[in-house]
């Protein structure tokens, strides 16, 4: 049986959720956020989760080891048993390190790290211009590609439009900082193992959806031969 295991990379801003999203419905692939898979847990009241709990209630990162629990138990699930769409983890060489010998644990491996690639400038556009409905967050608009038609009013409820605190080009730079530092490692980590795939994440949104279409069918290809 062939699988597509794949890691999303990228900066913040990039478009990762967008792009996972859409191949979650091209491939059916569960796409798996350490965030969500992590909150998930704690509400659950698993043993992973009570355990990332402590941390978490302490202030601390929950440790890589827990992670990883949880990202094996996650894809040992029927609905991977094809592949899955990694997003958020590994962050660092050592964590890919532990991914990589969990996985092999299980006598898989990973097919591709998909690196959405976006300089710090337009990362610092996209990001600094979302504003977002102090009544319903779900309510979001960029000042530049997707202007309220009144000026900070909410189109669809008629609220005040703010910018969030980790939306502010400060905050945002801090951030790309940490990814420029700890993350980025991980493009010549995974060019070095032949598993890197490059794709311009300035493009227009459908253009990258269709060339990273296009690559991981070719991936599924190569497996199947």
């Amino acid at each position: 049986m062939s699988e597509l295991n794949l890691i999303l990379l990228g900066p913040p801003g990039a478009g990762k959720g967008t792009q996972a999203e859409r191949l979650r419905e091209d491939f059916t692939l569960p796409h798996i956020s350490t965030g969500d898979m992590l909150r998930a847990e704690v509400t659950q009241g698993s043993d992973l989760g009570r355990e990332a709990k402590r941390y978490m209630d302490a202030g601390d990162l929950v440790p890589d080891e827990v992670i990883i629990s949880m990202i094996i138990k996650r894809v040992e699930g029927p609905d991977a048993a094809e592949g899955f769409l990694l997003d958020g983890f590994p962050r660092n060489e050592q964590q890919a390190d532990a991914l990589a010998e969990a996985l092999t644990g299980l006598g898989r491996r990973l097919s591709a790290a998909l690196l959405i690639e976006v300089g710090d400038d337009e990362l610092v556009r996209r990001l600094a211009g979302r504003r977002v409905c102090v009544k319903n967050p779900s309510h979001i608009y960029h000042v530049e590609f997707d202007p309220p038609k009144h000026e900070d009013v909410c189109d669809q409820d008629g609220s005040r439009l703010i910018q969030r605190d980790d939306d502010k080009e400060e905050t945002i730079r801090r951030r790309l900082q940490v990814y420029h530092s700890q993350t980025e490692p991980l493009i010549d980590y995974y060019d070095r193992a032949g598993q890197l795939r490059r794709f311009d994440g300035t493009r227009d949104p459908d253009e990258v959806h269709a060339r990273i279409r296009a690559t991981v069918a070719a991936l599924r290809l190569e497996e199947k031969l």
